[in-house]
Order: C-alpha cells, then structure tokens, then sequence
C-alpha cells in the first residue's frame, strides 16, 4: 500500500493522472481507479499494490496508516 498528499483537489487529480499514464507506460494497467473526478480520495488498484492520494484534511480523517500499522508489544503495555 502506498499513501501519498496532494496539496488540492487538482493536484490530487493530477497526481493520479501522472500516475496512471506512467503505469500503463511500464506495462501495468490499473485493474481500477475511483475518486478521480473528485480528487479528495483517489485509489488506484494496481493488483498487489495499491495507491491512494489524498488531500490532507481527508488524509488525516481516514488515518489509513494508523489502521494498517502493527502496534508493538512494548506499546500496548504501556
């Protein structure tokens, strides 16, 4: 999982475009994209990988890193 901030909703987008052209370029189709249009939240799927872009303020809403991480045993004891 990569997760990556734009600063705006265009760039976002943008970031995502760039992206998807430079996958297709190295022979890897996205399997799918949503929230393009948008530009909060854009996933690209790209099989093993997947990408999301976010705007900051929705970046740090989701807290994606904080879901996925994997707490240490010292951590939860203390």
């Amino acid at each position: 999982m990569v997760v990556a901030s734009g600063r705006s909703q265009r760039h976002v987008s943008a970031m995502a475009q760039h992206l998807i052209e430079h996958l297709k370029k190295a022979g890897h189709k996205p399997l799918g994209v949503e929230g393009q249009t948008q530009g909060d939240w854009v996933l690209i799927d790209v099989g093993d990988v997947i990408v999301h872009l976010f705007r900051p303020e929705v970046r740090d809403f989701y807290n994606l890193e904080k879901m996925w991480s994997v707490e240490m045993p010292e951590q939860i004891a203390g």
